[in-house]
């Protein structure tokens, strides 16, 4: 039995194929330019999603494969009329227009019961409720055509089998969706103007939602959800360009202190817990990319091996694009304390992994405050490929990191969840790395003090 995992991302399609042993037997990818015609406004033709998911596809190999599942970014949202064409273009996670609606959504509301409804810690104004909020008011015209409001996994969906159905956990940020109930909730979409025909059917992680050609269409939540199941770990991270961690809970669980948000996990019983961070492995790039002299990240992680834990003083923050969890200030922004003239490219290049690490660990030690078991990882991303990251990660921690076998592990997740059933064969872990002697604690004890006095001068 062959299932295919697409993985829906910021700018790239990637199309997975792996047989019931979880080896991938193809792995293809297409890539789009997102629009960004003025600030906060991120756009892209709908089509275009779905050209690059049909060469992707076309790409894997010519095989018979009997399901398919569609994971990805959340909150992008696509507009449809009743013939089903596109009434505007869609509009990108990353957009920040609805800036205004999101606070009107907020103090209408009250933060404490959307909190409770969407586990989102703050209305944010890339979340699909303010953005049609923003199409209301804005641009009434659209607004009135619309009749279909989708995710854009639900339109690609919609193009490959001609149905309208979503996944429970792409829902919670939209903020129409009750995690509590399992459905839409009638009071915000009336708030909207929108009615739930108007919506997806919404389906169970794992659910069968249509047949096309043969083949089964399946749900499938978020890709960082994704990402966890395939890698069959309780607590998983991402650092690729941004940071995400993502922890798996048996029921609903809050934090109360408002720190992390909440999102459905890969089966109706279970839900995840997801703190993240703006900046991560984009710090190390822009480093390499305008201060390393055009060392790559393999030399700059050799450089980086060759100086102590706690890069001799230089402690950095990494919120270069703003801070979200666990303390939330989107006006924040980077700094470096302690530079001395001692320091050289490979300090610097150590000091930023270990910001990342520290960032990793108050994301983590916040998870334990709320229940959550943490005394192993699995690490994914990009920067999984590199050995002193994962050990500098491991020596902050003080826990096991792993890798897994599989590169594309959120493919394999979804993928996993096309097949059903008992899938554990298909999970494999390439290596783990043991943790050395602790000798952090007083470089993190700085980055927290640092974080505590700087964070508040961000107005």
């Amino acid at each position: 039995m062959k299932t295919i995992g697409i993985d829906i991302g910021t700018t790239a399609v990637k199309a997975c194929m792996f047989d019931e042993d979880g080896a991938m037997l193809g792995c293809a990818h297409a890539e789009y330019t997102l629009e960004t015609p003025e600030p906060d406004i991120v756009e892209l033709t709908p089509e275009e999603y779905w050209i690059a998911v049909q060469k992707a596809l076309s790409a894997l190999p010519k095989e018979k494969y009997d399901a398919v599942a569609i994971t990805g970014q959340a909150e992008t949202l696509i507009t449809l009329d009743a013939q089903g064409a596109p009434t505007g273009k869609a509009i990108v996670w990353l957009d920040n227009r609805a800036k205004d609606e999101a606070q009107e959504m907020t103090a209408h509301f009250g933060l404490e019961r959307l909190f409770r409804l969407s586990g989102q810690t703050e209305v944010l104004p890339c979340f699909p409720a303010p953005k049609i909020m923003w199409l209301k008011k804005h641009q009434p015209e659209r607004f009135a055509k619309t009749k279909k409001y989708l995710m854009v996994e639900d339109y690609i969906g919609w193009r490959l089998s001609g149905v309208f159905a979503t996944c429970r956990g792409l829902m919670p940020s939209s903020i129409y969706y009750d995690m509590r109930t399992g459905k839409y909730d009638a009071e915000i979409l009336d708030y909207l103007g929108i009615t739930e025909d108007m919506l997806p059917r919404l389906a169970s992680p794992g659910e069968t939602v249509a047949e096309f050609n043969g083949v089964r269409l399946v749900a499938a939540p978020i890709d960082h959800v994704c990402g966890n199941y395939g890698a069959g770990g309780s607590i998983t991270e991402t650092t690729g360009c941004s940071l995400a961690v993502c922890a798996t809970s048996n029921g609903l669980v809050y934090d109360e202190k408002m720190r992390v948000s909440t999102y459905c996990g890969a089966s109706d019983d279970k839900f995840a817990l997801l703190p993240w961070a703006p900046t991560a492995g984009m710090l190390l790039r822009h480093f390499r990319d305008h201060f390393s002299g055009g060392l790559t990240y393999d030399e700059l992680g050799e450089m980086a091996a060759t100086v102590p834990p706690g890069a001799e003083g230089l402690i950095i923050l990494p919120h270069c694009a703003g801070a979200v969890s666990p303390v939330t200030n989107p006006n924040a922004r980077g700094a470096a304390w302690g530079i001395t003239l001692a320091h050289t490219k490979a300090h610097w290049a150590r000091a930023i992994m270990e910001s990342i690490a520290f960032l990793l660990r108050d994301n983590v030690e916040a998870l334990r405050d709320i229940g959550c078991t943490a005394d192993a990882m699995s690490s994914l991303g990009g920067a999984a490929s590199s050995k002193i990251w994962l050990q500098i990660k491991a020596d902050v921690l003080q826990i096991p990191v792993s890798v897994p076998e599989c590169p594309e592990v959120t493919s394999l997740g979804a993928a996993m969840l096309a097949r059903g059933g008992d899938c554990s064969a298909m999970r494999r872990t390439a290596r783990t790395i043991m943790p050395g002697k602790p000798a952090y604690e007083e470089a993190f004890g700085m980055y927290r003090q640092l974080n505590s006095i700087l964070l508040p001068t961000f107005k």
